[in-house]
């Protein structure tokens, strides 16, 4: 099995900044690929951003130049930065892996369970 633990989030005025970790564990082939969905009140999670084992980034439109993935691949740590936060960022942020090779047993994707972030004055 895979474990995902995700850190950080909390409340922050608008504006401000946070930081989001996360540290999966158990047999994971280095080909993964990592990233943070959230989901706010009444809406469906969403891809915030991904990064693959190569740091190949995505983003979705709404955090872009705002916000920074990175990984640290020895560890399978993924981070998120997050800058000029505004209230429409208050969601559960979802830590995700993907696992494109995988061993007998194991899912695509694992989940961590969710940190809350909230942007308020």
């Amino acid at each position: 099995q895979v474990q995902v633990v995700e850190t950080g989030g909390g409340l922050v005025q608008p504006g401000g900044s946070l930081r989001l970790s996360c540290a999966a564990s158990g047999r994971i082939f280095s080909d993964n690929v990592m990233g943070w969905y959230r989901q706010a009140p009444g809406k469906q999670r969403e891809l915030v951003a991904r990064i693959m084992w190569n740091m190949t980034t995505v983003y979705a439109d709404s955090v872009k130049g705002r916000f920074t993935i990175s990984r640290n691949n020895a560890k399978n740590t993924v981070y998120l930065e997050m800058n000029s936060l505004k209230p429409e960022d208050t969601a559960v942020y979802y830590c995700n892996v993907y696992l494109p090779r995988r061993v007998a047993g194991q899912q695509a994707d694992y989940w961590g369970q969710g940190t809350q972030v909230t942007v308020s004055s």
